[in-house]
């Protein structure tokens, strides 16, 4: 009779403690489904892209533009083969660039602007799980996100290259040899989430700050204080290293060693070299600092 009342304290601690990871957790993963909710074009904008891709790409390869990089027997055919691939995959990079620019000038600046903060704060919804929530798009969703588009796209470029292969009665087998689809995915994850996503994520976390201060022209607030100090660094020192390190970081100009292209024969995943980089642990530092000062404003700033 004692084993049932013994074991009922530990059951009830184990509950608590589950309902209590479940509570904390939920109000970020709702969070993060409202961005998505509010901001659709974190979305469409890569799904749009990619529709654009893939319709010039079947039209190129239709009227055969692409015919001399689909004959396996030429002396670069590895490199003309992989040449649309990387197209592809660099128009869809850039749009992560310029969907989390966007997103990040307005995130914490719209809700003031139309006034639904009055309704957000009202909710059981703390303020650092909301700015959390809101890096969290480009630092995680937009990565995983354009990644899966890019790994779709190419796909479906593979399978028109294969049609246009059998009904000109070349090799699908060699094709398929020479460009490695699997490694292709891999360095794409790998370069998306690395160069795109915590690369960057001190100058997203600085765009947030931004846009829960200023009140209008988040853009220009944005870029002015950067472009002064570059400018000051160009008159006193004739350097812009400043303005150098910024871009770097915005176009994902990581340390690693390779290129920006996934396809490219010298691009490698080497997660050590990436992970130990000093550069990448100060931006992280930068990064909290400002996403600290983005959940201070929002506490206290109210609708414009």
């Amino acid at each position: 009779m004692n084993t049932p009342s013994n074991a009922m304290p530990h059951d009830f601690e184990a509950h608590r403690i589950t309902a209590e990871n479940v509570s904390a957790t939920r109000p970020l993963y709702w969070s993060i489904r409202r961005e998505l909710w509010e901001n659709r074009f974190i979305y469409i904008a890569p799904l749009a892209v990619a529709g654009v891709v893939l319709f010039a790409f079947s039209v190129s390869a239709i009227l055969g533009i692409w015919e001399s990089a689909l004959r396996l027997h030429s002396a670069h055919g590895g490199d003309e083969i992989a040449t649309p691939y990387d197209l592809a995959a660099g128009l869809m990079m850039l749009t992560t660039i310029l969907v989390s620019v966007f997103y990040c000038l307005d995130a914490l600046h719209g809700e003031r602007r139309d006034r639904s903060i009055l309704f957000w704060k009202s909710l059981p919804v703390s303020d650092v799980t909301t700015v959390l929530a809101k890096a969290s798009i480009p630092l995680v969703v937009l990565p995983l996100l354009v990644c899966a588009v890019i790994v779709a796209v190419q796909w479906i470029m593979l399978l028109v290259s294969s049609a246009v292969l059998l009904v000109r009665g070349q090799s699908v087998t060699a094709f398929w040899a020479q460009l490695s689809f699997f490694r292709m995915a891999m360095v794409t994850l790998y370069h998306l989430v690395t160069a795109h996503a915590l690369w960057p994520f001190p100058v997203y976390c600085w765009l947030l700050l931004v846009s829960g201060w200023a009140r209008r022209a988040t853009f220009l607030w944005a870029a002015l204080p950067l472009i002064a100090i570059a400018g000051v660094e160009q008159i006193v020192f004739h350097t812009w290293h400043f303005a150098e390190l910024v871009g770097s970081r915005l176009i994902g100009n990581t340390p690693t060693p390779g290129n920006m292209f996934p396809t490219g024969p010298m691009t490698h995943i080497t997660p050590g070299i990436f992970l130990t980089s000093p550069g990448l642990w100060i931006g992280f530092a930068v990064a909290a600092i400002f996403l600290a000062a983005a959940v201070r404003l929002r506490r206290y700033q109210g609708p414009i």
